[in-house]
This record gives C-alpha cells, structure tokens and sequence, in this order.
C-alpha cells in the first residue's frame, strides 16, 4: 500500500511538473471580418492555428460569400447575416476587375485612364462593402449577440472596411492582415509609413528599389495619382464612421488605430524599406512541407523520368481562358520533355500534348515541393510566390490582375523568375520562358538563395502572427508600439510649421540686417555731406 502510494505521489509530482512548465494559459475569444479569395485561404490558416491553441474563433460572412462556405469549412463558428445582394453582383463584380487589367494594362500613356476606371470599379467595390457594413451594424439581434459574446479582439482585411468600425462598437482591439491595401494609400497615411519615393515603389507601379531618373518621377506620380483616385471616395467613408460612431472622424484616424498589422510578405520578397514597429513580416505563414500525392498524379509525376515536372496555375479566380488563349498554352506546353500538370476548368485545347494532364484542382504545395518538379507557371499570387520559394522553384510568371504584377516584378528582380505578358502571349515565348527557367541554373541558384533566407527566421511565420494575436489580447493592445505620428496633423508631420517657423524668422533678420544696413549707409552719407 505504502509503494502504491508513493508511485501515486510521483505521478501527481510529475504533472504538476509539467504544469508548471506550461506556465500560465490563455484562452481568448478571436472574430474574423475576412476577405474574398486568397485573403481567405490566408487567413484561414491562421484561423486554425488559434483554434489548435485553444481559442474560441468566430467567423462573420455574409450569405453572398464566393470563396467562404461555412457548412464546408471546418475552421471556428461562423456568423451568417444576410445582404441586399447575391453571389452574381460579387462575381460580376470581380470578373470587371481581372477584365480591366487583362484588358487595359497601365503604360506610361494610359495609366491615367487605367486608374480613373480602376477607381470606378473601386467605388462600385465599396458600395457593396458599404451595404455589408449595414448588414451587420444596423442589425440589432447580431450586434447584441456579438456584444454578449465578449470578444478580446478582432482580426479584419482592410481590402473589406468595416472590420475595425465593428471593433470600436464592440470596444476590442483590432488587428490587420494584408498584402497591402489598394495603392498601399492606407499604409502610407493611415499607418504612417514612411515612404521614400526615391527607393519605395509604389504598390502597382512594377517598379523595384533601384530606380532610374525616369522610373523616379513614374513613382512620384503613381503615388500621388493613386492618392488622388483612391483618396476620391473616401470622404464617403469619413461621413459613413462619423454616422457610425456618432463623432466626427475619417476612415484613415479609424483605420490608424490598428494595433497590429501583420503584413503577408518577408524579407525574401520585400525590398528593403523603412517599417514601423506595429507592421510585422509574416509571409509564408501558410507554406509547409509537401505530403505525398495521390497514388494516379504520382505515377504520372514519376513518368516525368530525368526531365521533371512543371506545375501550372492560374489560381482560384480564373477559371477558363479563350479558346485561342488555351491552345496558344497548350500548344506551348506539348513541346516541352517535361510532364505538366495543369490546373485548369475550362474547356480541354484542342493542341492539348500528351505530356498535359488538366485537373480541376491540383495540391500546388505538395507539387512544388515534390524532388521532380522544375519549375512553376504563376499568375503571380502572393500566396503561389511564397510556395515555389519555401519550396525553391524557379518561376515563369504570368501575372493578370491586382499585385500579381509587382509580385513577379519582385522575383524577376531578384531573378527567380521570368515575366510573360499575358495579353501578347505567344507560343514560343512560353516555350523560351520555361526552357529559360529550367536549364539556366542562375534561376534555380537565386530562388534557392531565397528560399533560405525564408527558413532561416528565429521564429515561423504563422507562429509570429499568432504570437502578435495573443499578445494584443494579452495586454488589450499595443498602444506602446505605436508611433506619434498619429497624433499630428499634416503639416506637422513633415514639419512644414516649423519650415515656415524658421523661413520667417530668417526672413525677419535678412530685413532687419537689410535695413541696419540701409540706415548705416544714410547715415554714412549725412555724415560725409556735412564734413563736406
């Protein structure tokens, strides 16, 4: 009796051991205000890791999402409420700006036109989002409820609004997760970004870090032409939180209240810039190791023998092409030695080679990351980059819409990748691309470099997010990591007070001094005349 006991003794020992070590835990409740398409997929990740840690996540979206199903998904609670729209006005919606950009690509003498209908488009974006916001803060039986539910933070894509103005009527902190924002406008005057133009691209002007004299003044007007055309409906939004809130206010003093932006891009892809310490890099954070591929794609990869594997993806949002288009791809890719797999749900190309399988869907990460594989077709996706470089594939980019065009300007300028223009595409220039990729070892050389630099962080990017999640919960905020800068007007911000302080005064002693002068040399005259 006395040894069982004693064996009992260790047992509890032992477990409040291991307590101990565990240290102290927290639970929060976490709600999402998410975003189409692959904000979604990105975000989900993050979704689940919280719900891994013990977290409560509860999940907004309308009945007219695209992208997110909740009776599907198998992440957190979702919250359905219902809009004044259905799926189509979405859809349409998105379809007007991928068209806009295949179809109207900004040169030097049509970007204005291009960001004057971009602009359109954009309000016609925001009207809906405006219809959404009401949905939720108008309806009375699911504000009450959300306040009932007591959450300690709210995580939002600012490329939908109304995240952070449901965080101030529930008076939690609000947290940020993007690529960047339309223009990255919001970054620059709403985060307080210092943005040099003379290094810091523009967000869509496909520039990098090293700038010609011409690419300087191109950047200079970018930045204030989309300052102009974004900036256009905002006063919209101003009047719409003031409504809200009941006090007068912008969007941007709203949106610079964010205690954290978690920014989904890395070191790897950035250029180097000036940062805030409330903006934190954690691109990548969905990557992961491959797992194996269903037994009939495998064999079909194995067939590849010496020469590999190409994977190909437009993403979620194309789904088909023009029948000239495919058969300009198709055509290209039967040429190859390598086998290609290709995600695509269109119609089969009639030039379709026997070495191209077409799925419906392929499992990209596990491709990328399988020993045959030697090179990906990318529109350019952030979250395919951050895959074919956690992987270390070199890249043929063909980019369609929104950053998929900055994104492959970034590869190709650290030269993991090669650019195509979709709308000039031509057979052989795929046909180059790919062989380019493939058999100039450089690319593989640089894209490995990249992905190195991408594993070699002290921490993991999901982890890194959601230590920031927690973190904000933990101390209901992080006020202390934001800069002063929001609390400046303008002019104060760039010290124009101060300028015209010093100008005057300056001024004032060049008029005295000017004067003493004068008066010295009258006086001097007088003085000469009398002698005389």
């Amino acid at each position: 009796m006395a040894i069982k006991n004693t064996s009992s003794k260790k047992y509890l020992q032992l477990l409040l051991l291991q307590v101990a070590l565990l240290g102290p835990a927290f639970c929060g409740n976490v709600l999402i205000w998410p975003t189409e398409g692959s904000h979604w997929l990105n975000v989900k990740i993050v979704i689940q890791e919280l719900i891994h840690r013990g977290h409560n996540v509860s999940i907004l979206v309308s009945n007219a999402s695209l992208f997110i199903k909740p009776r599907a998904e198998a992440v957190g609670k979702f919250e359905v409420y219902n809009v004044p729209f259905k799926k189509d006005t979405t859809e349409n919606l998105i379809k007007d700006i991928v068209a806009l950009w295949l179809n109207n690509r900004p040169t030097t003498l049509t970007f204005w036109q291009f960001y004057k209908e971009l602009g359109k488009l954009s309000k016609n974006w925001h009207q809906m989002n405006r219809l959404m916001c009401d949905a939720v803060l108008t309806n009375q039986e699911l504000m009450g409820h959300l306040q009932r539910s007591s959450y300690d933070l709210l995580l939002s894509d600012p490329v939908t609004l109304c995240g952070d103005l449901l965080a101030l009527k529930l008076t939690i902190p609000f947290i940020y997760s993007l690529r960047f924002s339309p223009a990255s406008t919001v970054e620059r005057h709403c985060g307080k970004i210092p943005a040099p133009p003379s290094y810091a691209p523009a967000a869509l002007s496909e520039l990098t870090d090293c700038m010609s004299f011409g690419e300087r003044i191109k950047n200079i007007v970018s930045y204030h032409l989309q300052d102009y055309v974004f900036q256009s409906y905002w006063g919209e939004w101003d009047t719409y939180y003031s409504k809200i809130l009941g006090r007068p206010t912008t969007l941007c003093e709203t949106m610079g209240k964010a205690e954290i932006w978690l920014i989904r891009t890395y070191w790897d892809f950035e250029f180097p810039r000036p940062f805030l310490p409330n903006f934190e890099f954690v691109g990548g954070l969905h990557c992961k190791p491959a797992k194996p591929l269903p037994k009939e794609m495998e064999e079909f990869v194995q067939s590849s023998g010496k020469h590999g594997i190409v994977v190909f993806s437009l993403g979620s949002m194309i789904y088909n092409l023009t029948d000239e288009k495919s058969n300009v791809i198709a055509k290209a890719l039967s040429q190859l030695p390598q086998k290609v797999l290709w995600r695509y749900k269109g119609k089969k190309p009639e030039t379709l080679g026997s070495n191209t399988r077409i799925y419906d869907w392929i499992p990209q990460n596990d491709l990328l990351g399988h020993p045959l594989t030697k090179a990906f077709i990318t529109h350019g996706g952030t979250n395919g980059i951050y895959e074919a470089i956690y992987h270390g594939v070199p890249m043929v980019g063909i980019p369609l819409f929104a950053d998929q065009h900055d994104n492959i300007a970034h590869m190709r300028a650290k030269g993991a990748a090669v650019e195509l223009d979709f709308s000039t595409l031509k057979t052989q220039d795929l046909v180059d691309a790919l062989n380019t990729v493939i058999n100039n070892s450089t690319y593989k050389e640089n894209v490995l470099r990249l992905s190195r630099i991408h594993h070699d962080q002290p921490v993991k990017p999901l982890d890194r997010a959601v230590f920031w999640i927690e973190f904000v919960m933990r101390h209901k905020g992080a006020k202390h990591l934001r800069p002063a800068a929001h609390n400046l007007t303008w002019y104060q911000y760039h010290c124009l007070d101060v300028l015209a302080f010093l100008f005057t005064c300056t001024a004032i002693a060049i008029f005295i001094l000017v004067k003493c002068c004068l008066f010295c040399c009258r006086c001097g005259r007088v003085a000469k005349k009398k002698k005389e």
